[in-house]
């Protein structure tokens, strides 16, 4: 996500340290957080998003602008951005084994055992569009690379994203030839009215239809969003070796070049992206959309993060919003789906496709501001997140400390150290 060397003179400020913490990763976390929650709601109030449709009993304006803002600032950026954070934080954790005396692999290896199940579970009960598997699978292959270089790992990423995106491109110019290899997936208005009611009905119905819907995304899982989810990855394990976020200060140029281009090219490719979705202009087209996208979301989502990290040494309120959430990213994240599932599936009240697209972000946005105000609360009396600490009782294979952190002695002279960050939800 950014590039370059440190130089001096910049106008930002070195990230704060909190303990052993980096403060400017968990607000960039809980920022992601933010951004999913307003994708993931919209698909889990309608059977009919799901399967990539619009319903068609909401057809307003209203309706429409929010499936298009949706579309154009959210969707395809923030898990990008999540996918970031993971690979940024496998090189802490490797900091902190080291530190604790620790063999890395087998503690490291626990925890992607530990995500992968907590990815299954979700999947099946709650939200089918989990990603927490994808990133267990995922940390495999950055295990296998830990040692690459930064210049090594930016420039996979980069050849990754615009092969996926040239492979897409060669899908729809076979859908157009009338050979479409994606057909597979694609679901129609009939599918997605049975995913509806399956959705209104008992336990057994709903985990029925997770699983349902987990067997036709299996193959976009393997060879999209997998590799984008590697690609984001690798762009972070890259800037992990840097210590980019421990400070900022040398950066301010390249964070505003990132502005500059991410924001322009993004946004561009954000619409295409909107219209091949919305537009209704064929299967061949939204393929197009989606290899255009494959290329600019990470730019859009590079643009967003480099605007925080500007933001935030001026703006300390913004960090104490976002980062609470971020340190209880996984907790969140999978509250997100518990709440959502309660409200909108046959688990509660049972609302999937009785409320129009703007009011279910709405929505969204609430829970987020809930589960900010609730993480403030929590970690004034605990150390972790309920998740992460069971999490991380897995992964170090001993009762980790439920009372919150104790203050942290001045720092030593020299750069800051790498926190104790090894809660890494993606």
């Amino acid at each position: 996500m950014l590039a370059g060397e440190p130089r001096g003179g910049g106008a930002g400020a070195p990230a704060r340290v909190s303990g052993r913490r980096i403060e400017a990763v968990d607000a960039l976390r809980g920022f992601a957080l933010f951004g999913i929650v307003v994708v993931n709601i919209t698909y889990l109030a309608s059977g009919y998003r799901m399967a990539g449709l619009a319903a068609p009993m909401f057809s307003t304006p209203l309706d429409w602008g929010t499936r298009w803002f949706v579309s154009v600032l959210f969707e395809n950026k923030f898990y990008l951005l999540f996918a970031f954070l993971f690979g940024y934080s496998f090189t802490l954790q490797i900091d902190s084994a080291h530190r604790a005396g620790a063999a890395f692999v087998p503690r490291f290896l626990r925890r992607l055992g530990g995500l992968f199940l907590l990815g299954i579970a979700h999947g099946v009960l709650l939200f089918p569009g989990d990603i927490l598997a994808t990133y267990a699978v995922v940390g495999l292959v950055l295990l296998v690379v830990r040692r690459i270089t930064p210049r090594a790992a930016m420039i996979a990423a980069v050849a990754l994203t615009v092969a996926l995106a040239a492979g897409v491109l060669l899908l729809a110019g076979l859908a157009v030839l009338g050979a479409d290899a994606s057909g597979a997936v694609s679901e129609n208005a009939t599918e997605a009215a049975l995913s509806d009611r399956a959705l209104h009905g008992s336990a057994s119905m709903i985990i029925g239809e997770h699983v349902h819907r987990l067997a036709k995304i299996l193959l976009l899982r393997v060879f999209l969003q997998g590799p984008t989810v590697l690609a984001a990855c690798l762009a972070g394990m890259a800037l992990g070796k840097l210590r980019l976020l421990s400070d900022l200060s040398g950066y301010t140029a390249a964070l505003r070049r990132l502005q500059w281009a991410g924001f322009p090219v993004g946004f561009a490719g954000a619409l295409v992206y909107a219209h091949s979705t919305w537009s209704g202009g064929g299967h061949a087209y939204h393929l197009v959309g989606q290899s255009v996208n494959l290329v600019t979301a990470p730019l859009l989502a590079a643009a967003y993060a480099a605007t925080l990290l500007r933001l935030l040494p001026a703006r300390p309120r913004l960090t104490g919003l976002l980062a609470p959430s971020g340190r209880l990213a996984l907790t969140n994240y999978l509250g997100q789906s518990l709440i959502g599932s309660l409200i909108f599936t046959g688990y509660g009240l049972s609302l999937v496709d009785l409320i129009g697209p703007f009011p279910a972000v709405s929505i969204g946005v609430a829970v987020f501001v809930a589960q900010a105000a609730w993480s403030r609360w929590w970690l004034r009396r605990h150390r972790y997140g309920p998740v992460e600490w069971l999490l991380r009782w897995f992964t170090n294979w001993r009762r980790p400390s439920r009372s919150p952190a104790a203050p942290a002695d001045p720092p030593a002279p020299g750069p800051p150290r790498a926190p104790d960050d090894d809660r890494e939800t993606g």
